[in-house]
C-alpha cells in the first residue's frame, strides 16, 4: 500500500447504523425474522452463519436494494420505515452514506480502473470529471493500484479488482460500509490483499457491517460478532467470547465446520 486510507481525522466522518425489527420475505420463504443490530460509529460488526441464513439479504436491505417488508432501519440521520413510500430523494440520501462490496466486484469492463472510480462520483456527488479522477487517482494509490489507472479490469486480479471496489465505495465519501464476503470468490494468498485494505479502514474508524466466513478478520478486527441462522440472530456478542465459549448448540456446530476447513 502507498498510504494510508485516511490520512486527517477529519475525512472521515462515520455514523452509527440500526437495525430493527427487520424482516423480509421472498413469497412465502421467511428470509429474515424479526432482526434487530445496532452497529455504533467507527465500530465492526461481522456476520457470520451458514450460507442461506439471511446475512446479504440483511446487507441489501440496509441499503434498500431489497426492500424490506417490517422494520426500521437508520444510518446516521437517515431513517427508513418499511411499509412507508420512500422517495428518489430519501433513497439517494440514505445511499450516499453507505458503500458496499459485493462478492462480484461489479465493475464496468468497458471502462477503465480509473474511471470505474470515478464515474459514480460524477453521476452522484455531481464532481467535474477533474476532481471525480484525481479524487480516484489519490484512493488507487492508497489501495496500491495507481498504476493500474488506465487499464481495463479484465486485465487486473480478482483480488485488484475487490481492492478497486473498495477504492470506487470509498470515493463516494460514505459515512459507514457494507462488506458481503468480498473475499469468498478469491484465492486465499489473494484475499489477504483485500482484507489488509478492511483492516486499515477499520483502525482508520470506519463504521463497517461484514459478512465474512473469514474467521481470524471477525476475530482480530470485529467489535462485535452477530451468528446467523435460519433467518434470526441465534448468538451475538463480543467475537472472542463467542468464539471461545459459544453458548449455543447451532453456533459450536458452526463455527466447527469452519475453524476445521
Amino acid at each position: 500500500m502507498s498510504g494510508p486510507l485516511i490520512t486527517q481525522p477529519n475525512e472521515l466522518a462515520t455514523a452509527g447504523v440500526a437495525i430493527s425489527n427487520l424482516s423480509k420475505s421472498f413469497g412465502d420463504n421467511l428470509v429474515l425474522d424479526d432482526i434487530s443490530i445496532t452497529v455504533n460509529p467507527g465500530s465492526v460488526t461481522a456476520l457470520i452463519g451458514p450460507s442461506g441464513s439471511g446475512k446479504s439479504t440483511l446487507l441489501r436491505c440496509v441499503n434498500l436494494l431489497e426492500t424490506p417488508d417490517k422494520g426500521v432501519i437508520t444510518v446516521g440521520s437517515q431513517t427508513v420505515e418499511a411499509g412507508k413510500r420512500v422517495t428518489d430523494r430519501q433513497l439517494l440520501a440514505l445511499r450516499r452514506q453507505v458503500g458496499m462490496v459485493f462478492q462480484s466486484f461489479n465493475l464496468f469492463p468497458h471502462y477503465t480502473v480509473l474511471r470505474n472510480v470515478a464515474f459514480p462520483q460524477e453521476k452522484i456527488l455531481g464532481r467535474s470529471r477533474e476532481e471525480a479522477e484525481q479524487r480516484a487517482l489519490t484512493l488507487l494509490e492508497r489501495v496500491g493500484l495507481k498504476d493500474k489507472a488506465d487499464q481495463h479490469p479484465g486485465r487486473c486480479s480478482g483480488g485488484q479488482q475487490q481492492r478497486i471496489a473498495i477504492a470506487r465505495a470509498l470515493a463516494l465519501n460514505p459515512r459507514a460500509m457494507l462488506f458481503d464476503e468480498p473475499t469468498s470468490a478469491l484465492d486465499p494468498e489473494v484475499g489477504v490483499e483485500v482484507l489488509a485494505v478492511m483492516r486499515e479502514l477499520a483502525h482508520a474508524g470506519m463504521t463497517m457491517i461484514v459478512v465474512t466466513h473469514e474467521m481470524q478478520f471477525a476475530r482480530d478486527v470485529g467489535d462485535h460478532l452477530v451468528v446467523m441462522a435460519e433467518g434470526r440472530i441465534i448468538e451475538e456478542g463480543d467475537p472472542v467470547d463467542v468464539m471461545n465459549s459459544p453458548r449455543e448448540e447451532r453456533t459450536r456446530r458452526f463455527l466447527s465446520a469452519v475453524l476445521e476447513r
